[in-house]
């Protein structure tokens, strides 16, 4: 048992914060931020990933993405800014479109949280199939099904596509260098 000072010491602390009325503050996104990067909203609610391409079909050769954000909007990612410009244009009865700086809250959020998924949408580069094709037939230890002639094509395929490759890189450099055009 306790003995000594029994006083009673009360006291009732105002709390600093009033946790009942917060308001979280609204996400500022400015347009230079995502300027590749628009709001796809107010569509109906069975709308799937198929139709909104379809919707944006003449955008997907140039490189463009769907990024969901609930079931009646979306982000619409696109390779460059002037490509989203344009596309905020599109007259649609069944979307409406309007950019990033001017979406929900939500969009801003989602778009924040997925900053580095949201880069300008790059078209995939060309791919073949011969190495994965040369690692399992070796890892099974079985002969290839695959012609000579097949063969010979797909490596001509692939040393085309590694001089391309090579050429854009020298012409990269000479330009970045200040080289003549004219003689390569």
């Amino acid at each position: 048992m306790l003995s000594g000072n029994t006083k009673s010491r009360e006291s009732i602390q105002e709390p600093r914060f009033d946790y009942y009325n917060h308001e979280v503050p609204d996400i500022d996104l400015s347009d230079c931020e995502f300027p590749h990067v628009i709001e796809i909203y107010d569509f109906p609610q069975e709308f799937r990933t198929e139709d909104l391409l379809r919707i944006f079909c003449s955008y997907q050769k140039k490189g463009f993405d769907i990024k969901w954000v609930d079931d009646t909007h979306a982000l619409g990612v696109f390779s460059s800014p002037i490509t989203a410009r344009d596309a905020l244009g599109i007259k649609h009865t069944m979307v409406k479109i309007r950019p990033l700086s001017q979406a929900t809250r939500a969009a801003k959020a989602k778009a924040r949280a997925y900053a580095e998924f949201l880069q300008p949408a790059k078209e995939r580069p060309e791919t073949s199939a011969a190495l994965a094709r040369r690692l399992v037939i070796s890892a099974l230890g079985v002969r290839s099904k695959q012609s000579k002639t097949e063969r010979e094509a797909e490596l001509k395929k692939l040393q085309e596509a590694r001089e391309r490759k090579r050429l854009e890189a020298k012409q990269r450099e000479d330009v970045w260098e200040g080289r003549d055009q004219s003689a390569v």
